[in-house]
């Protein structure tokens, strides 16, 4: 019989991204959040992401 492979949950680690005058939250699941002209809102964005992601 052959041996399966346990599945894991996918990891959800995020990070904020400059492009410009923007700002962007994405995330190792292939998420990505809107572009930001502010750092703090492409940040709630990455956390309102892993509260989603829960």
């Amino acid at each position: 019989m052959a041996q399966q492979e346990e599945i894991t949950p996918l990891e959800h680690r995020t990070t904020t991204v400059e492009q410009g005058p923007f700002c962007l939250a994405r995330c190792i699941c292939g998420w990505r959040g809107p572009a930001r002209r502010a750092r703090s809102l492409a940040r709630t964005d990455a956390e309102n992401h892993l509260t989603a992601a829960r």
